[in-house]
């Protein structure tokens, strides 16, 4: 984990692709993206609207696609390659080049996520089932922690005199992802005083302190038999083979801070008293947040709501935290994570984002002297940063792979991948056999020459080298790149 080489409060007028090049690795704490949904349409602000003169083409075309994407998604993330070059000739034309673009740009927000940072993604069903396969290739099938669907309008059928052939879509989807086991979440509200009175409705032996005791302390039957959570515990032993809810030693504890209680009839009351309730869970339907509307409204399109904000970033921030929006269009984001006290990095390619972050942040400062602090603080950079967690002559080091399979003697595929390991297990997983084998490798900064001289070097088939593995590897410790 390193420090951040961006100030807080910077708004970066640039393609989102070279500025998250340029953040240092590990040192973002949360990502929100709100990305083009690929609708092949154009979408421009109203005139007369706050946000006046912004525009962006939700239009993506194959040969807007750079060939230096594929090749570092090829290196990088190869089953992920695999998977781009399968939907070429699937649905819409524009799906391959819309994901390439997003792929590029993601393997970027996983490189700069810390190791218990969090990423939530917005889209609509329109690429949602793509973009999965995409975020479970890059921040692993394991770190997918849930899909929110955002009801954001109550509203699901455009007015027509046709029949309808859908069912409305009155929806969005939010993919969240952790990027370890060490990402925090927080998915608690706490209750308003109607709730409470309803779920905490009983009276403890002392006539004063509300409690309830809905809480279960034996498993049920489904569950399944847990030979470890069957025990005697205080004169009482489960009654059947699922056990208890708690292990013996936190029965106990619950038992001394008064929350287990042995009634006077004999029997097992489990409460749960209103001071240690951390509120509802909000779940992974959100019905409860309204879109953008009144004067927060700024006639941006696409503009997300203060409050869908405050709850992402609220759940998986705690205050001081680097938040960072690479698509952040009207700033709702920057403007959120202000109010929260959490430090902010936004980038848009359009320069409305930075007039649009300052207009909101002086209207809605609640001390008029904190209006002149954010119009000389927050920071418009027009170029993309350089990272100083490497030194200034530094190359990235991928590496340069021998692979070989019984299959085809005296033949050797020789690539890269930033890891050697990851790319075996994709050939592996084609091979019911599961006989390739990594006969060698060696990191290099120099990995694309390197390759290079080996193909141009030997014999090559369908870019496999024919050669003798001794003559290979040799080849590759002895060479010396042309210094330029």
């Amino acid at each position: 984990m390193t420090d951040c080489n961006i100030p807080n409060r910077s708004i970066f007028c640039h393609d989102n692709l070279d500025v998250l090049r340029g953040i240092n690795s590990e040192c973002i704490d949360l990502i929100y993206l709100d990305p083009p949904f690929n609708k092949n349409k154009k979408f421009t602000a109203p005139i007369g609207s706050s946000a006046e003169g912004a525009s962006f083409k939700d239009i993506f075309r194959e040969e807007d696609v750079k060939d230096e994407w594929l090749i570092t998604i090829q290196e990088d993330e190869p089953e992920l390659y695999h998977y781009l070059n399968g939907i070429r000739g699937v649905g819409n034309p524009y799906n391959f080049a819309y994901l390439a673009y997003m792929a590029i740009r993601l393997i970027e927000c996983e490189r700069a996520l810390k190791k218990n940072g969090a990423i939530y993604l917005h889209c609509d069903p329109t690429m949602a089932s793509h973009l999965k396969l995409m975020m479970d290739a890059i921040f692993s099938e394991q770190n997918f922690r849930t899909q929110i669907s955002w009801k954001r309008t109550t509203s699901s059928q455009k007015g027509s005199q046709h029949k309808s052939k859908k069912w409305g879509n009155n929806t969005d989807v939010i993919l969240f992802y952790a990027k370890s086991n060490q990402t925090r979440l927080n998915p608690f509200r706490e209750l308003t005083e109607e709730e409470s009175i309803v779920k905490f409705n009983r009276i403890d032996e002392q006539g004063n302190r509300y409690y309830d005791d809905s809480a279960h302390i034996w498993r049920t039957p489904g569950m399944g038999a847990r030979p470890n959570l069957c025990y005697e515990w205080r004169g009482f032993t489960n009654p059947h083979p699922s056990g208890w809810r708690l292990e013996k030693d936190r029965l106990e504890e619950e038992y001394q801070k008064g929350n287990i209680v042995i009634l006077s009839n004999g029997r097992l009351q489990r409460r749960k008293y209103k001071k240690d309730y951390p509120g509802y869970t909000f779940g992974n339907f959100w019905d409860d947040i309204n879109p953008a509307q009144g004067e927060e409204y700024k006639g941006y399109p696409t503009q997300k709501s203060l409050a869908l904000m405050y709850r992402i970033i609220e759940a998986s921030s705690n205050e001081g935290d680097m938040i960072l929006d690479p698509f952040c269009g009207c700033a709702t984001t920057c403007v959120a994570a202000e109010h929260l006290n959490r430090q902010w990095i936004g980038i848009d390619i359009s320069i409305i984002a930075y007039d649009l972050v300052r207009e909101r942040l002086t209207d809605q400062a609640a001390d008029p002297g904190h209006i002149l602090q954010f119009r000389n603080r927050i920071n418009l950079k027009t170029d993309p940063p350089k990272r100083t967690d490497q030194d200034i002559d530094y190359r990235e080091r991928k590496f340069v792979y021998i692979i070989s399979h019984p299959s085809y003697p005296g033949e050797y595929k020789v690539g890269i991948a930033k890891n050697a390991q990851s790319r075996l297990v994709a050939y592996q997983t084609a091979d019911p056999e599961r006989a390739y084998k990594i006969e060698y490798k060696m990191e290099t900064p120099y990995f694309r020459e390197l390759e290079k001289h080996i193909h141009d070097r030997f014999q090559n088939k369908h870019e496999w080298v024919q050669a003798d593995l001794k003559d290979i590897k040799q080849e590759m410790i002895n060479y010396k790149p042309i210094q330029t």
